[in-house]
């Protein structure tokens, strides 16, 4: 087969892994990447903090599902593979804080059996009592916390489900689809009939589809997740264009040509094929003469806004565990703290590392105000929460992710066939990224190497 050129649009985890897996499959053809911004990584970030790499974008993996670990063994970063200490976080209430529950899956119980004091006694009696509500019956896709707050309660939702769906999405239980956020659970709903039925056998299922239920559940890389961009960039062997936004994109008789660079100035070029991997909004206007039936469900994909401070502070004490998860409930600014020095070996003991988040999708109000006041304002709440005896870090790094993390909205699995069917009629176009069927890092390499796919 005669070489040909592949455009990749988006240096972050999707598009570095779609240039490396084309390069893999067709290591004669060209491979360009086009990147907006002035790094890559996208949402892969990374800094030197007090010495030591850590990632202020994704900090772990999930080890129990494949996608990742094949890629860092790809990679020949194998050696490199951490496991954490500890896993054990909590929840923080009111009254202080909760041990998570084990056994929940993102926070839905499969039992009421260990979850008295992070809910009331009220709160478990009626968790215990769902088994005796008439079956689920689902008239289609359904928000997460509409179906938990009627089968098991407010507290479940408030308690446990928000702050681990707040960690992963940005998200608000209320609004997010409950097929597109928890799959497994929507999939055994109908045979399952009960929520705590369901919860328990998407469970078992995901730990006989693993064959093994032990071993951790996360993994990292002693340079940070962050490293893998630059791995992946050497190793396509693609020509990485920093700075260099896509302007339009349109059919012409050799294949699909690119409008490339400053509205100005543009430049042209010309592909055989190209992956998208922008985010919702941007594909939408890059689509809207193109494949115009993508338009309108790419917009139905609203982003989160939010922001990451890492921190160094004084060796001490911390008897938190791998960190904390804060509801919006616990009215707090922070929505969680991850303990790095406690969760992470490889960070040692010489400092105190944690890393805290904030922002949450309707709620980017708190993120308006100056680094120094947002960055004072997570220090001294991650004080508090932690009960610091030495509070004053020896150094901090505010990194921000401006509309950072796609909104799984009800309906959010139609709107993704759509957009698929639609790209899928324009030969040589492919689409992939975390606005689709995951925001996680082993979901965005599974899409990227299901676009390549397609098109090889």
């Amino acid at each position: 087969m005669s070489a040909r050129r592949v455009v990749v649009v988006g240096a972050g985890i999707t598009g570095l892994t779609a240039a490396w897996e084309w390069h893999r499959q067709r290591p004669d053809d060209e491979v360009v990447v086009l990147e907006a911004g002035a790094r890559t990584g996208g949402k892969l970030g990374r800094v030197q903090l007090a010495g030591r790499w850590y990632d202020t974008g994704p900090e772990a993996v999930l080890a129990r599902v494949p996608e990742a670990l094949e890629l860092v063994h790809e990679l020949g970063l194998g050696d490199q593979l951490v496991s954490p200490s500890t896993t054990q976080a909590s929840v923080v209430l009111a009254d202080g804080r909760h041990p998570l529950p084990a056994g929940t899956l993102l926070g839905v119980p499969t039992t009421a059996e260990g979850l008295l004091g992070l809910l009331s006694a009220e709160g478990v009696a009626r968790v215990r009592a769902e088994a005796d509500l008439p079956p689920v019956t689902l008239p289609g896709d359904v928000s997460v916390g509409g179906l938990l707050r009627e089968r098991v309660g407010d507290e479940v939702v408030d308690r446990l489900v928000e702050p681990l769906l707040g960690g992963v999405y940005a998200g608000r239980a209320d609004e997010l689809s409950l097929a597109a956020t928890m799959p497994a659970l929507a999939a055994h709903l109908p045979r399952a009939g009960s929520v705590l039925a369901a919860a328990a056998a998407a469970r078992d299922a995901g730990a006989r589809s693993r064959g093994d239920v032990d071993g951790p559940v996360f993994a990292t890389l002693a340079g940070g997740i962050g490293s893998l961009a630059d791995a992946l960039a050497t190793g396509s062997g693609a020509v990485v264009r920093l700075g260099t936004p896509l302007q339009s994109l349109r059919r012409v008789p050799s294949g699909l040509e690119l409008s490339v660079g400053t509205a100005a100035a543009p430049e042209l070029l010309t592909a055989d094929a190209v992956v998208l991997t922008t985010p919702a909004g941007k594909t939408a206007r890059l689509l809207a003469d193109l494949a115009p039936d993508a338009v309108e469900p790419l917009a139905g994909i609203p982003y989160a806004s939010m922001a990451v401070l890492a921190m160094a502070f004084p060796a001490q004490d911390v008897d938190a565990g791998s960190g904390l998860l804060v509801p919006p409930v616990a009215g707090r600014l922070v929505k969680g703290v991850t303990v790095s020095s406690s969760k992470w070996p490889h960070l040692g003991t010489d400092l105190l590392r944690v890393r805290a988040s904030v922002g949450r999708f309707r709620d980017e109000a708190q993120l308006q105000r100056p680094d120094d006041e947002l960055g004072a304002a997570i220090v001294a709440d991650v004080a508090d929460l932690l009960g610091l005896e030495r509070p004053r870090p020896v150094e901090t790094h505010l990194v921000r992710w401006g509309g950072g993390l796609p909104q799984y909205l009800v309906g959010h699995p139609a709107r993704v066939d759509a957009v698929r069917e639609a790209v899928a009629a324009v030969p040589g176009l492919a689409v992939a990224g975390a606005a689709y069927q995951g925001v996680g890092v082993p979901a965005c390499i599974r899409d990227a190497r299901r676009a390549v796919r397609a098109l090889v």
